[in-house]
């Protein structure tokens, strides 16, 4: 049985190693998807929407602690023709000494069985390519025990290639996705050499938007809508399992809407360690996320603020995101539908 005794190294067991392993695979996955960007962790959402979209995200944990991790990223989607859509995606993750920079464009194809052009069914795949760049900053690494996988005054470098592949399918008021995360990756040898190049997550997503149905967008009703959902996460070399249950209210106004909401996410593995000295102890990750947003006419502004729960927290502060939008050659015509995703 292993035993963490330092309630530091039990943060990284139970916290910090999970943000550091997403870090290794591209666009880590927080929830920035439920401030309308989709699109950046499902690529078949690529011109999904009647709306070009264009979304700009940073995230920063921990402000109280110096070279706490912190992710920018841009993302565009638009569609192109009557099935096809493209995208692409900027990035830029830093985590202490560790860093990633890379870029992906995606091409999505939605095959329609609609009975008219208002009524929403629609089947989506989607692929995403694209390069990322790992740095570790060992330069102003000092003295302390030796550990033969440092070398201290270097900075190690290393890029690989990575392809994303999923599907989605938007039925009226209901939607689901279906993506796995770095299907396919080149040889990387930046952490040693034999580490794995196994860097594939699944992630599966589902939700219903209920409530009367808006109209179009001349038109507007003065009541709510609600839209419960959930994401799933599973990590194949590590079997990590993660689950998010969320739930957002939409608010319509003449020239924009309003929103709000609640996600919390857990675990299913834990991470054991001693508490005062005497007793075993096992803590699972479970945080919580209310999240705010405001869309006037085609600008858009979220903001979402993440609590980490358990006895043993590496920081007491907690993790802001702010996303802005902007949408544009939108479409005449909306689907006759509650589909947020899709109709903004």
């Amino acid at each position: 049985m292993n035993i963490f005794k330092k309630p530091l190294f039990l943060a990284f067991a139970s916290f910090f190693a999970m943000q550091f392993s997403q870090a290794q695979e591209g666009v880590p996955v927080y929830t920035d998807y439920l401030t309308d960007n989709y699109y950046l962790i499902h690529p078949s959402m690529a011109g999904a929407a009647n709306c070009a979209k264009v979304r700009l995200t940073a995230r920063q944990q921990w402000f109280d602690e110096k070279d706490s991790p912190a992710l920018q990223t841009l993302s565009f989607n638009t569609k192109v023709g009557e099935r096809s859509g493209v995208g692409a995606v900027l990035f830029n993750d830093r985590n202490g000494y560790h860093s990633q920079i890379g870029a992906k464009l995606s091409y999505a194809h939605h095959i329609t069985f609609s009975r008219s052009d208002y009524d929403l069914n629609q089947l989506s795949f989607g692929i995403s390519a694209g390069m990322a760049q790992t740095t570790i900053d060992q330069t102003t690494w000092t003295g302390g025990q030796f550990d033969p996988g440092v070398v201290t005054g270097i900075e190690m470098k290393d890029s690989y290639f990575l392809v994303d592949v999923g599907a989605s399918y938007h039925f009226l008021d209901f939607y689901t996705h279906l993506t796995v995360k770095n299907a396919y990756t080149s040889e990387r040898e930046i952490y040693s050499d034999v580490e794995s190049n196994n860097l594939r997550r699944y992630i599966f997503s589902a939700g219903y938007v209920f409530g009367k149905y808006r109209g179009f967008t001349n038109y507007y009703d003065k009541g709510f809508t609600w839209e419960p959902s959930v994401m799933f996460q599973y990590v194949e070399a590590t079997q990590e399992k993660l689950l998010d249950v969320n739930l957002k209210m939409y608010k319509e106004f003449s020239n924009g809407q309003f929103f709000a909401g609640l996600s919390y996410r857990t675990a299913f593995e834990g991470a054991e360690y001693m508490k005062d000295n005497t007793n075993v102890k096992e803590q699972y990750y479970h945080s919580v996320s209310p999240l705010v947003g405001l869309r006037y006419n085609n600008l858009m502004l979220g903001y979402t603020y993440s609590h980490q729960f358990g006895d043993v927290n590496f920081s007491k502060g907690g993790f802001h995101q702010l996303t802005l939008g902007f949408n544009f050659g939108c479409r005449t015509n909306n689907y006759k539908c509650n589909c947020p995703s899709v109709n903004f």
